[in-house]
């Protein structure tokens, strides 16, 4: 390959990289602000009472199948049952 090819070659390439960069950065951003918005609705649910890691919980909880779910919750019933907390 000769010279030119090559500087042709590391130029698309570069310009390449630079737009994947230039994403990530736009990306990261957006879930920087994504993260402040969770934040506020975080802050404002506080102050109208709501206990934050109940919300959490509940959060996480609805993000898993129910069948996880039940299975997380029968444990925990039992393991409270064992320790005389029911």
């Amino acid at each position: 390959m000769d010279q030119q090819n090559e500087m042709s070659s590391y130029k698309v390439t570069a310009d390449e990289l630079r737009q994947f960069v230039e994403r990530i950065e736009r990306l990261e951003m957006e879930k920087k602000d994504i993260a402040d918005q969770i934040k506020e609705v975080f802050a404002e649910s506080k102050a109208r009472g709501y206990d934050q890691k109940a919300l959490r919980t509940l959060i996480s909880l609805r993000k898993k199948d129910s069948d996880e779910v039940a299975e997380q919750e029968a444990v925990l019933q039992l393991y409270k049952e064992a320790l005389g907390m029911s």
